[in-house]
């Protein structure tokens, strides 16, 4: 199951948190042939972190969402 917490009362992101959140980004850019430098991945960025904001803390929960298979 997934670890999941109320960020709305913690503290702002780690940086653990935000490494855990920029793998993933990269994972998602290399399989889709995303460059890091491009338009798009801000925007992947900000919905991973979103994601993670709202409790999901699980990196291969994270990953799948990117899109990794299992």
């Amino acid at each position: 199951m997934a670890e999941r917490s109320n960020r709305h009362d913690e503290e702002p992101l780690t940086s653990e948190d935000l490494s855990k959140c920029q793998l993933v980004l990269e994972g998602y850019c290399r399989r889709n042939n995303v460059p890091l430098w491009s338009s798009e991945a801000p925007r992947i960025r900000a919905i991973i972190i979103e994601v993670y904001e709202q409790g999901l803390r699980d990196a291969k929960q994270l990953r799948f969402l990117g899109g990794e298979q299992a």
